[in-house]
């Protein structure tokens, strides 16, 4: 049986539970605007919102670290947790404002593959911040950041995918090229920013089980 995280100000536990929560949201509304590819810009500004959002709770987290005297886990661990999990809406949010500065039309599948696996990576994470509070299942814990990890190869493998169709069937215009690969590249880092926050997560659970 896991023992339980020092009892002092737990309040952090919720804090990332809820700005985790948030990152799927934002995860959840850019599936969907890659799915349905219409009122592109009202959909954009709402995943902007959910980053302020995020904003907002990641500054949160930082003020009650900088007023708190003995902190539930390492002040270097809840740093680096919270500002993961904004980092994986700040590629998020880029991803989306890139498709409407890029002038994107239509949606390539690959793409549509990587905002699927940004979520389920993102839905995983936001389980994983749900058990800290209280570590009592080790187990399932462990099989939530393998799968996280499991999801982070998967969307290597689909970007890698997709970057070399750019190059195989683009060639006479890389114009193309150029904002497919970024687009594809920061749908990649959010998925990487999910095994970042995955991995401090378990360092945590490891350090205090």
């Amino acid at each position: 049986m896991g023992l339980r995280l020092i009892p002092k100000e737990e309040a952090f536990f919720d804090m990332f539970k809820a700005q985790a929560a948030n990152v799927v949201v934002g995860a959840r509304h850019l599936k969907d605007l890659l799915e349905d590819y219409s009122d592109v810009d009202q959909k954009r500004m709402q995943i902007e919102k959910i980053e302020s959002q995020g904003d907002e709770i990641a500054h949160k987290i930082i003020e009650k670290l900088n007023t708190t005297f003995i902190t539930p886990m390492d002040r270097e661990d809840i740093h680096a947790l919270s500002s993961a999990l904004d980092d994986i809406l700040d590629f998020i949010n880029a991803s989306a404002q890139r498709l409407q500065l890029y002038g994107v039309k239509t949606i390539k599948p690959d793409a549509k593959e990587l905002a699927n696996i940004i979520l389920r990576a993102a839905e995983e994470t936001e389980a994983l911040t749900g058990n800290m509070k209280n570590l009592k299942d080790i187990k399932n814990m462990k099989a939530r950041w393998i799968e996280v990890n499991r999801l982070e190869n998967e969307g290597d493998k689909v970007s890698r995918h997709a970057i070399a169709d750019l190059f195989s069937n683009y060639t006479d215009d890389p114009i193309e090229v150029i904002k497919w690969k970024e687009l594809y590249e920061h749908l990649e880092t959010a998925i990487d920013k999910c095994e970042d926050a995955a991995n401090i997560i378990e360092a945590v659970a490891l350090k205090n089980a």
